[in-house]
């Protein structure tokens, strides 16, 4: 059987399949959430994570970005850190965590990667988006350097346990 024939046995139809969509839909409206990802791109050899600064919030952070429709979260995490640093992964990261993003909304969630295998062409220019980016030793980031970014470094590399909000 193939993958589409057996999803489609699973799959609700009728007055019970509309009836599933309709809650569906009921709970997207009355429960919005959104989901982003970050990731953590680390220079083993020199000892540096990558950081963007955005042109449109203050300080330094973690490449990453919203989840789009009908996108995975690795999609997204591969679109974003091409975007926003020239970096391509060249083997699949890890998925370190998930935080809540309490300051962005009650309903926003951020999955956090952990890229250590990755190829960069070249470095990211400046754009309407980023203003400024590159790879920054671990013992020398930048004054700005964002606190959720700082705990998410301090999880990785000192061994803080994982907090559960962004």
């Amino acid at each position: 059987m193939t993958g589409a024939n057996q999803q489609d046995r699973f799959r609700q139809k009728g007055w019970v399949g509309l009836r599933a969509r309709l809650f569906h839909f009921y709970f997207v409206l009355r429960r919005p959430m959104t989901l982003g990802v970050r990731g953590l791109v680390y220079d083993k050899t020199r000892r540096a994570v990558f950081l963007i600064r955005h042109t449109y919030v203050p300080g330094w952070q973690l490449p990453g970005g919203g989840v789009e429709t009908g996108e995975t979260m690795l999609e997204a995490l591969e679109r974003e850190v091409q975007e926003e640093g020239n970096i391509a992964l060249t083997a699949p990261p890890q998925l370190q965590s998930i935080h809540f993003n309490r300051q962005a909304s009650p309903r926003d969630h951020v999955a956090f990667y952990l890229i250590e295998a990755f190829s960069q062409n070249a470095p990211k220019l400046p754009d309407h988006e980023i203003a400024e980016s590159g790879f920054f030793p671990l013992d020398a980031l930048p004054e700005a350097t964002t606190p959720a970014t700082l705990r998410r470094i301090a999880e990785v590399f000192d061994g803080v346990a994982p907090s559960p909000y962004w």
